[in-house]
């Protein structure tokens, strides 16, 4: 095997969803091997920052899904901007179709979620569960598939999961915010006046950004909003371009992609898949919250997005992508099934780790993202020629 092989591997999209799966298998090891007790005391292992009323102490575990989450959608929100000013986001005939797919994937999910759990005010918490896509895993697929699925239906997809990260950051900012400290939060605000008037001088200092970011998300923290939404915030008052002529926002866009995609995300599946199967009585986990979860993200994502853009194309709104077909189109939408990560962080969110419904929600997001995958890549693989084969 060759070094440029390697080399080009792990720049492929395919390589970070391979790293999360192998954190994934990493964690369920060590949760259920001799190393469990290590594993959920690392969990456990506390750390500080901070001085006086604003000293922070958090476990391990929610250093990752507070602190290391926010990087990743810090981000994102990057992604969002840049695509919103001068990317797929900036055309609205172009985004005109995804938008409706992923309403349709929110909406389809919650509401089989909703019919498994509506009596139990604990349970319904965590209806937003099965409404995220994972764009590394999603795509990760499609490139596996190489030039077998058309250009169009992959910018579909990537559209698509943007948008739907982005409802996933209104869901966590509407619903799984906690009380606000006045304090908190008007430093918070302080942060984002001084990110406004760097963003209009068009500063070039990354550093000074940065720093404020971090100002901003320790705030956010304290004030009782979920810090991630830091992240997508602050993205926002990067210049797209600084005033040496710069794209400075492209730039620490491409300084940060790796360490999200090849650690930051890896590490979040490590820390929070690891689920204890011992003891465990398969019945148990046959309870709403895990067929909701379940059934939302493989059956829900599918039909949600395929039939809500279905509805929108006939209606003449809009086209299918270019080169594709209506079968090639819903093995896309099978894809939009695969939650994992994203799901696990909302989970987390909504049920802050309780095992009162025996682990089935995060065991649930595992089978229903890895059977989305296998079968929508089976389906794409079998139905989609190569395309020096049409040729």
């Amino acid at each position: 095997m060759s070094l440029n092989f390697i080399k080009n591997f792990i720049k492929h999209e395919s390589f970070s969803g391979v790293l999360l799966i192998i954190a994934t298998i990493l964690a369920l090891v060590f949760q259920n091997g001799f190393l469990s007790h290590f594993y959920q005391e690392i969990l456990r292992s506390e750390f500080s920052i901070g001085f006086r009323e604003f000293t922070l102490a958090k476990p391990l575990i929610l250093w990752v899904n507070d602190g290391l989450m926010a990087i990743f959608f810090f981000v994102v929100g990057l992604e969002l901007k840049r695509e919103i000013v001068e990317g797929e986001l900036s055309n609205p005939s172009q985004i005109a179709l995804p938008i409706i797919g992923a309403l349709g994937g929110v909406i389809c999910p919650a509401l089989i979620f909703w019919g498994f759990n509506h009596g139990n005010d604990f349970a319904i918490r965590g209806w937003a569960i099965p409404t995220a896509t994972d764009i590394a895993f999603a795509l990760g697929v499609l490139m596996l598939l190489g030039k077998r699925v058309p250009s169009s239906l992959k910018i579909f997809l990537l559209t698509l999961a943007i948008i739907d990260d982005l409802c996933a950051i209104v869901i966590i900012a509407l619903f799984y915010t906690s009380e606000l400290s006045p304090l908190s939060f008007g430093v918070a605000i302080a942060c984002l006046i001084v990110l406004f008037i760097l963003n209009r001088l068009k500063i070039s200092k990354k550093s000074v950004f940065l720093v404020l970011t971090m100002i901003l998300w320790f705030s956010v923290l304290k004030s009782g909003v979920h810090a991630t939404i830091a992240g997508v915030v602050a993205a926002f008052f990067i210049p797209m371009v600084d005033k040496e002529g710069k794209n400075m926002l492209e730039e620490l866009e491409k300084d940060l992609h790796g360490i999200t995609s090849y650690f930051i995300l890896p590490v979040f599946a490590f820390v929070n898949a690891g689920v204890g199967l011992a003891g465990i009585d398969p019945k148990q986990l046959i309870n709403s919250v895990g067929m909701g979860i379940f059934f939302g993200l493989f059956f829900g994502k599918q039909f949600g997005v395929f039939l809500f853009s279905f509805i929108f194309i006939k209606l003449g709104f809009a086209k299918l992508p270019e080169g594709s077909n209506w079968l090639q189109f819903y093995g896309v939408c099978i894809l939009t099934g695969i939650g994992f990560t994203m799901s696990l962080f909302v989970g987390a969110l909504a049920y802050h780790d309780s095992p009162a419904f025996y682990h089935a929600d995060k065991l649930a997001i595992l089978l229903a993202s890895f059977t989305a995958g296998v079968v929508g890549y089976i389906y794409l693989f079998l139905l989609c020629k190569p395309k020096k084969e049409i040729d």
